[in-house]
């Protein structure tokens, strides 16, 4: 062989060796490690793994490990997690890594979202609380607002009704308002959403998918929610979704089923105790009206509903765009038979990077389809009501089959209840509800001026619900309309433009930190509703019907401009400075601005040098602030300008042989203006041994001025005895207390509990523009039986919507004598002038407890929530527990409740403080079991769970649940028990 030939094949070798090298380094080495707590071992789930200054990386799980692709031999990999410090380590040689992360001090480097931004949580200066997704309420959650039900100190959540997809009543430190909206603003990855609600929709919230949501965060007083300025009187709530992170794509599939049962019966009378009562007092006509049947018409109403939720979410990186998406389904039957709620939800994040990360790009995308049957929820008053002796289906096929009260002429007797079942399954009441929320956001770091930022934020939130509602012409209720056939449709669109600077900077020279954001705001709200006119079953048009056009586009458009200011002096003593200024076009010109400013000021004790190593004290900062806040939600579009409507076909003018509906004006007032809120709020923060307990206690004192709200005028004054005005004010006091302890943590075992505790006491101060020594206050709280009764009243110097009621007079045995109330006047006679304020609704203190509990891979929790001093209307006694609801007049027989057979009354005593009951409670909530299983296949992880809400309530009332909105109890929708399974897979 020639010495050419072979430097020539020495030549090939050496490439060869250089081109498998070459593929070696580039496949790179495979590095594995697990992440855990310096102080306990314990593992860091979810933890961050990127090599630095690249787009690679991975997240830790459950068991706080992790497997990374490395083809840099010089990597370093930057390990990060929320609530400890960042940490770096070389590759090098290294193919199985430790890593143990050490508590950022008292986690005050955590970033907390707050209005436009987030701050670093030394920062905060005002009062903000923050509940993330590994501490959500655990279960079969339809809505939101249930995710954080008795975890926030201030923050009430009442569900409205046990129906599918129903929402909450959310209150935070008890509102601000008489008449105008009391809802706090709720803003979804920085779009403030409208909360109008929609046709078709039970509650604007269900159109959220609970399981996108990262966080929930809280801004309870106005030196924290007074960027927003004209929306926040009554707190704002900040939701964020999951994004998508830097590494590998992950899959997650969440399924659940779940079965719900009814938590309970209103207690009436036997078929058997309604024909001892009959047969004893009744006529011999009314003895003859008695059935022989034994119905427990709730036991046919309820049903035991099933129900699936299932979500399927991928997030991760595709090149250098972090995205996720996911996907749910909800079907859900109702405990009240044919109901039924369908909810198809999709989302999409993209969060990538360009310019060397200069410019920052978040793309929000969530859409929701709904669909309901709604079943008809008279059934449940008329399942309480209806003849316990009479048989559910009658031999004749007129009114769908079934047994109804009837007329000698065969017709449905008119003022008579209705059989529930034929209500139930002689309607088809169906909607389909589409909502689209999203937004795009740039963030840009300009580059001649470091620490400056500019971002933009282009959003929107559309809504469209539509449906019809279907009642047979056989179906009793309609018999003599000839049936229903009535669709509707609505849509909302809520168009917004933000834009501000951000500066935020050390300046180490007088060791300071600046943060200051400047911006303005524009937010477009549009609405459409049309209602055909009423249509017969059969398709014909009511004669004289018309249909109801209602069209506000444009609607009205808020413009804001605004800026805050956080300054921090040696990381101790920081002063933030908000200012907002709204214009809105629901008031005239001359009152179209507000202005809304606010100032706090905090103090980091445990930042002081004779604090600064304390082994014990961790976290101590006190704080205070000032703001003022703005309220125009349930203001009239065009309250202060003079509008005509039409006359309705009882108010028309007849010309000839036609009659002519004519225009005629609405109460107006020219001078309607912001209500406004002041606040002052002081807080001190604590923890103790590496916040291994911590909490805090909070003070506040809200007043509100400018009141919007209802109030009588005189006569001839305006077009109406009654205008909607700015007329009152109203103050609140109060406090709360937080506090979270880890009483036991080690390596395979951890013990976490919290609790909150709520006062808040309101009352008003002032509700006439001019005194009246003869105003008796307004009448509020409208309830069943009679024409137009209200048992609530507004009264300057009390709490609003407390009762006004007679003061009922005991026998002996402590039987009310029917009829007899104490005459407090003392003037002999027992009128309108005896009536007087006994207790209130709303609850002076509420509590929230929870507790969860660790070991090895299994845990367990729960929520407990509760309220002391809210009092109740019993409606549902006042109005069936007496002797004519059974014998009716009218000439037929209906149930009654059992408390007659305490009382003895024959006729109704609506306004006796007999019925004011005690509905203080304490309820537990949700309890949660689950299990980790590890790695059941190669890199596929599983998780089991079981639970069950609405376990059982402790409390003296007797009615079927004391947690009502508004205090008056008239045959709601029952809560279900609900029992949980679930099963969480990642790969």
């Amino acid at each position: 062989m020639t010495l050419n030939r072979l430097l020539a094949r020495f030549g090939m070798l050496v490439v060869a060796l250089l081109v498998v090298a070459m593929n070696v380094l580039a496949q790179g080495k495979t590095v594995t490690g697990k992440v855990t707590d310096s102080k306990d071992g314990t593992p860091v789930s979810n933890a961050s793994v990127t090599v630095k200054g690249t787009n690679t990386g991975t997240t830790t799980d459950a068991t706080g490990s992790f497997r990374l692709v490395i083809t840099d031999a010089n990597a370093v990999l930057v390990i990060s997690s929320v609530g400890y410090n960042n940490y770096e380590v070389s590759v090098g040689n290294q193919t199985d890594l430790s890593v143990s992360l050490t508590a950022a001090s008292g986690t005050l480097n955590e970033v907390v979202v707050v209005g436009y931004g987030t701050q670093r949580k030394r920062d905060l200066s005002g009062s903000v609380a923050t509940v993330s997704s590994k501490d959500f309420v655990k279960g079969a959650l339809q809505t939101p607002e249930q995710l954080i039900a008795g975890k926030i100190a201030g923050v009430q959540i009442t569900p409205n009704s046990g129906a599918p997809g129903s929402g909450s009543r959310i209150r935070i430190r008890g509102g601000a308002s008489l008449n105008a909206s009391n809802d706090p603003l709720i803003v979804i990855d920085g779009v403030p959403v409208d909360n109008g609600g929609i046709s078709g929709a039970t509650n604007p919230l269900n159109l959220i998918n609970p399981n996108d949501i990262e966080t929930f965060t809280v801004l309870k007083d106005p030196s924290a929610a007074a960027i927003y300025g004209s929306r926040a009187s009554n707190g704002v709530i900040l939701i964020t979704t999951k994004k998508g992170k830097k590494g590998k794509v992950r899959f997650n599939v969440n399924a659940q089923g779940f079965v719900q049962t009814a938590a309970g019966k209103v207690d009436v009378l036997s078929a058997d105790e309604v024909r001892s009562i009959v047969n004893a007092k009744g006529t011999t006509a009314q003895m003859a009206l008695l059935g022989k049947e034994s119905t427990d018409w709730q036991d046919e109403i309820y049903r035991n509903a099933f129900a699936q939720d299932f979500n399927l979410s991928a997030a991760g990186a595709v090149g250098k765009w972090p995205f996720r998406l996911s996907g749910g389904y909800l079907n859900q039957d109702g405990l009240l038979k044919t109901g039924n709620f369908k909810r198809f939800t999709g989302s999409l994040n993209l969060s990538p990077s360009f310019f060397n990360n200069k410019l920052k790009v978040d793309l929000n995308l969530k859409g929701t389809r709904t669909t309901n049957f709604f079943a008809n929820e008279g059934a449940i008053g008329n399942a309480v009501t209806f003849d316990p002796t009479k048989p559910i289906y009658s031999s004749s096929k007129r009114y769908g089959g079934y047994w109804e009260w009837t007329d000698p002429d065969g017709l449905p007797t008119q003022l008579s209840n209705r059989n529930p079942l034929g209500l139930l399954y002689n309607r088809e009441n169906t909607s389909e509800v589409m909502r689209s929320i999203g937004n795009i956001q740039f963030d840009y770091q300009i580059p001649f001026v470091k620490g400056l930022r500019a971002n933009l934020n282009l959003g929107y939130d559309v809504s469209q619900g539509r449906g019809i509602n279907i009642v047979s012409d056989s179906a009793a209720d309609t018999y003599r309309r000839k049936g229903i056939r009535n669709p509707y449709y609505q849509s909302r669109t809520n168009k917004l433009m933000d834009f501000y600077f951000n500066y935020a900077s050390n300046i180490k020279a007088i060791n300071s930190r600046i943060d200051v954001t400047a911006g303005t705001g524009y937010q477009d709200f549009e609405f459409y509703s049309f209602n055909n006119p009423d249509v017969r079953y059969n398709g014909d048009t009511v004669p004289g019907s018309k249909p109801n056009f209602i069209s506000q586009a444009p609607g009205y458009t808020l413009i804001s401009y605004y800026g805050r200011l956080v300054y921090t002096l040696d990381n101790k003593y920081t002063v933030t400075v908000n200012a907002r200024t709204d214009g809105t076009s629901k008031f005239n010109k001359d009152n179209r601005w507000g202005f809304f400013p606010s100032a706090a000021v905090a103090w980091q004790v445990s930042e002081e040098d004779f604090l600064k190593n304390s082994k014990v004290v961790s976290n101590l900062k006190l704080r205070a602030g000032y703001g003022v806040t703005g309220q125009q939600d349930g203001i009239p579009f065009y309250g202060y300008i003079p509008v005509y409507g039409l006359s309705n076909n009882q108010a028309q003018y007849q010309l000839g042989n036609s009659f002519v509906s004519m225009l005629r004006p609405s109460a107006y007032d020219a001078t309607l203006r912001w209500e406004t809120t002041t606040n002052i709020n002081a807080a001190v923060d604590f923890g103790f041994m590496d916040n291994r307990i911590n909490g805090t206690v909070e003070g506040f004192v809200r007043k509100t001025k400018d009141l919007l709200s209802v109030v009588p005028i005189p006569a001839g004054s305006n077009f109406t005895n009654q205008l909607f005005t700015n007329v009152g004010n109203i103050e609140s006091k109060g406090f709360e207390i937080t506090l979270n302890a880890v009483p036991v943590k080690s390596k395979n075992f951890e013990w976490e509990i919290g609790a909150n505790f709520t006062y808040v006491v309101p009352k008003i101060t002032k509700l006439l523009v001019n005194e009246d020594p003869n105003f008796t206050g307004v009448a509020v709280g409208g309830i069943s039986g009679g024409t137009g009764n209200t048992i609530q009243r507004h009264i300057v110097g009390e709490r609003p919507s407390s009762f006004y009621v007679y003061k009922q007079v005991y026998d002996a045995n402590n039987k009310p004598i029917e009829g007899l109330y104490e005459d407090l006047n003392r003037d002999g006679i027992i009128n309108e002038k005896d009536l007087y304020l006994y207790q209130n609704p709303e609850a002076k203190y509420f509590i929230g407890i929870n507790s969860n509990i660790t070991i090895n891979r299994f845990n367990a929790g729960f929520v407990m929530r509760g309220s002391i001093g809210n009092y109740m209307y019993d409606n549902l006694n006042s109005n069936m527990g007496v002797y004519r609801q059974i014998v009716n007049p009218l000439g037929f027989l209906a149930n009654g409740s059992k408390d007659y057979l305490h009382t003895g009354f024959v006729n109704n005593q609506y306004f006796s403080d007999y019925y004011i009951k005690n509905a203080s409670f304490l309820r537990m909530d949700n309890i949660n079991v689950g299990y980790d299983a590890g790695e059941i296949a190669k890199n596929v992880r599983l998780r089991i769970t079981a639970n069950v809400q609405n376990v059982f309530v402790i409390t003296k009332y007797g009615g079927l649940d004391p947690e009502i909105s508004g205090g008056i109890d008239n045959t709601i929708y029952p809560r279900p028990r609900t029992y949980v399974l679930g099963v969480n897979l990642d790969f």
